[in-house]
């Protein structure tokens, strides 16, 4: 807190928190009874201030209550709520309900807390938010009435996977051979599509390809919300933002990638194309500078029928003529993942887009495909491995 009557309160709300023993995670209701003494220890007249104060300590003192257990549980990928006596944990890829029931005040005072670092707001006119939380987890929160009558929330931890190609290779979502035909592609400037339905592993496929990226290559990253984490030696992480309260002020995925053209990109990553940004990606990708994004699809050949479509969402100028030869052109290879019911994630299909297109269809060549329980080579060779 920036005020010196700040620091104190939150020094005495510490204290009484070691006096009394509470645990000012699991008993969250007590640690609230304490942040609102405090106010009588350090009056302040602000209402408003009052109710931020109350969030930052809460926040800061008292985590995320009953859910932080789920968040420091390097096992759990993704913790929601639909209800708050419906409170749902995924690991390894399968769902499971947990026994926690919280009331619906708690789930909104959670909330609150969580979004407070973000600097993103949440009311009726916006009833719907994505944030990442300190941790680097992604946030993503609807509410009443466009979730229907409770809060809903997915809390996805995926970004403390930091895996590279050979350790996607060690979890067996992939052959080596494979993995080392999509390690020459980076090395060779390509561009990739990743694909997949949700849940498939896509953004986590995406960082395993970054990373193979050399490094003296500088690479621009743009995010709805920072989920990549990229550490490559040269990089640069764009994310969007909401409009403010009055309407104004909002920076969307069309901006960060049109930016992303004055930055010097040697790479440019979006990290999931689903509307009009596609175009401004694919105008990137034809001006020379290779990139890589995932899109949700069912097969490589619909991931790449939709990257056809997308732009035609920019503009009613924006025609088929202009798209189709653009991504034929463009893009070189389409990774497509699955995830089966069991959880276990792998790689279903590597093809090679061939530069060809025909009746509005660009062709694919398949160079890896599932078969038998195991991702095998079509015998085709992929150019960038030839020479």
């Amino acid at each position: 807190m920036a005020t010196a009557d700040g620091v104190r309160r939150n020094r005495w709300v510490r204290a009484k928190v070691a006096e009394m023993g509470i645990d000012p995670i699991l008993e969250n209701a007590k640690l609230k009874q304490l942040v609102n003494q405090s106010f009588i220890e350090y009056p302040l007249e602000d209402a408003e201030q009052q109710r931020l104060q109350v969030t930052q300590l809460l926040a800061e003192i008292g985590g995320y209550g009953e859910l932080q257990f789920f968040l420091n549980d390097p096992a759990v990928e993704e913790i929601y709520i639909n209800s708050p006596a419906k409170i749902f944990i995924a690991k390894n890829g399968k769902s499971e309900l947990t026994n926690l029931i919280m009331t619906a005040e708690e789930v909104k005072d959670l909330v609150e807390r969580m979004l407070y670092h973000s600097g993103r707001r949440l009311d009726l006119s916006v009833p719907f938010v994505d944030a990442t939380l300190p941790g680097g987890e992604r946030l993503h929160v609807v509410i009443p009435p466009v979730a229907g009558k409770e809060w809903s929330l997915n809390i996805r931890k995926h970004l403390k996977i930091n895996h590279r190609l050979a350790d996607l290779v060690r979890l067996q979502m992939l052959p080596e051979d494979a993995a080392q035909m999509l390690q020459n592609a980076m090395h060779a400037g390509k561009t990739v599509l990743v694909s997949g339905a949700t849940q498939s592993g896509k953004t986590t496929f995406l960082r395993a390809l970054a990373h193979e990226i050399p490094a003296k290559e500088r690479v621009l990253t743009c995010e709805e919300v920072f989920e990549l984490n990229l550490s490559n030696h040269d990089c640069v992480a764009l994310q969007t933002r909401n409009a403010n309260i009055e309407g104004v002020g909002a920076v969307t995925l069309r901006d960060l990638v049109r930016e992303c053209m004055r930055m010097r990109p040697e790479r440019i990553i979006v990290g999931e194309v689903r509307g009009a940004e596609s175009l401004d990606m694919l105008l990137a990708l034809n001006a020379g500078v290779p990139g890589m994004s995932t899109i949700h699809a069912n097969s490589a050949t619909e991931a790449l029928r939709k990257l056809t479509m997308l732009p035609l969402l920019a503009s009613e100028n924006v025609s088929l003529q202009f798209v189709v030869p653009t991504v034929a052109t463009c893009v070189d290879l389409v990774v497509h993942l699955k995830k089966e019911a069991n959880g276990f994630r792998y790689v279903q299909e590597i093809s090679q887009v061939s530069g060809r297109f025909e009746n509005g269809n660009v062709e694919l060549i398949p160079l890896w495909r599932w078969e038998a329980g195991a991702l095998c080579s079509t015998g085709l060779v992929y150019e960038s491995q030839v020479g």
